[in-house]
């Protein structure tokens, strides 16, 4: 007997009933062995977000005069933001968005560090060449046309890596790409299975079992993988799923950002030996219209962050999380009350190991004569930098030439506390 239906046919069968892409995981290791991997949470904020909107520098004179009150972090009165002590320049009062009281209590507790004046080396404002940069984890836009792979991807097949990966969305993003046993899982809330329910899943099951060959052993490992997740969701007596309850605070109110990060909980807490997870957060392209869509935005991942952060108590010495996004804002506001594409942006690290509390990274100063190009924030601190103490914290091991091919990391930021 023959049949047509191969293993890229069975990943579409599996997309259709919310599996958007589920390949062969790393040999099915569910079970975190004697030493549990560290969890690598990155988290795009894709659009470009305005990195001096979110910490100001709000005394500075020249960002005073660049930009109204509504586009910049207040310094004083009722809508003051939050103040960050051990800023990058002493003379100056950065603050925090108002909007993200969460993430200024973590920072206050020592568990949040923010790099500012961070990303990529060679100017580019194109969202999509400079995401690619990023995902790819390169510095110059003509590496791109040599390095298909993406940093994590590297990175998880770099020997001595463990544990598995996941995208907490419709589609594996970027820095996964090569790697074929990352998987995207959009949401959990109706279980995690094939179309036709254990009817389509015996028959598929009968047709591998004996295949030879990769499709075979490859499809096998595709249904045990849908198997052994679906297995670890709560059920009520009649199988249906039951809703997913973190204590504390809820996922609902930071919208899809939120419902990524529930999944990404879901699949930390099923212990089936998970070491990387990707999600974004959209929302952050404001070039008009800027102060009420970059609030919403902001509380949605503050929120979403605080959230996850109790939700994880028992993990906090294992997590890492970042946030990365594409590029940071114009300088100068433009005329439609918003911030066109512009250069340095922001970083923020979360974990249980964060030598938290602090702003790291070389202040590059606002006058006219340090703006690059006389008009953006000039970057001065390569991004690789940060995932490059990112990485060396979760393996425990330097590859950062093996990851960023091109690059050697200079004096370390200190993110992480010896």
């Amino acid at each position: 007997m023959t049949t047509s239906l191969t293993r890229r046919d069975l990943l579409r069968l599996a997309g259709a009933s919310g599996v958007a892409t589920l390949p062969g995981l790393r040999g099915l290791a569910f079970a975190a062995g004697p030493a549990a991997p560290a969890i690598l949470i990155v988290v795009h904020l894709r659009g470009g977000c305005d990195a001096l909107n979110l910490v100001s520098p709000a005394d500075a004179p020249p960002f005073i005069a660049a930009r109204p009150p509504e586009l910049r972090v207040l310094a004083e009165g009722p809508d003051a933001g939050h103040a960050l002590a051990h800023g990058p320049d002493a003379a100056i009062d950065f603050r925090l968005h108002k909007a993200a009281a969460p993430l200024a209590e973590l920072y206050g507790q020592g568990q949040l560090a923010f790099v500012h004046a961070v990303g990529v080396p060679d100017a580019n404002r194109s969202h999509f060449v400079a995401t690619d940069m990023i995902e790819h984890g390169v510095g110059r836009t003509a590496a791109l046309t040599r390095i298909g792979s993406g940093w994590l991807a590297r990175y998880l097949q770099s020997p001595g890596s463990q544990g598995e990966a996941a995208c907490a969305g419709g589609a594996v993003s970027g820095e996964f790409a090569g790697d074929a046993d990352t998987i995207a899982v959009p949401n959990l809330d109706g279980g995690f299975g094939l179309p036709g329910g254990k009817e389509s899943e015996a028959v598929l099951s009968a047709l591998y079992e004996g295949a030879r060959g990769p499709v075979g052993s490859m499809a096998r490992r595709t249904l045990a993988a849908v198997q052994k997740i679906d297995r670890r969701l709560a059920r009520d007596a009649r199988s249906k799923v039951l809703p997913y309850r973190p204590p504390g605070r809820n996922y609902d109110a930071a919208g899809p950002f939120g419902a990524a990060l529930r999944t990404a909980a879901q699949l930390v807490k099923m212990e089936i030996g998970l070491s990387a997870v990707s999600l974004d957060i959209g929302g952050w392209d404001t070039h008009e219209n800027q102060p009420g869509r970059f609030n919403n935005a902001v509380m949605q991942l503050a929120g979403g962050l605080a959230t996850f952060w109790d939700d994880m108590a028992a993990y906090h010495d294992r997590l890492l999380l970042v946030t990365v996004s594409e590029f940071g804002r114009r300088f100068r506001s433009n005329k439609s009350n918003g911030t066109d594409h512009g250069r340095a942006g922001l970083m923020a690290v979360l974990g249980g190991r964060v030598n938290g509390g602090r702003i790291l990274g070389s202040w590059p100063g606002l006058d006219s004569a340090r703006l690059e190009e006389g008009v953006d924030l000039a970057v001065t601190t390569d991004y690789r930098l940060v995932l490059s103490e990112i990485l060396a914290a979760h393996g425990g091991r330097k590859l950062a030439p093996q990851i960023f091919p091109d690059y050697r990391p200079s004096a370390p930021l200190g993110l992480f506390r010896t």
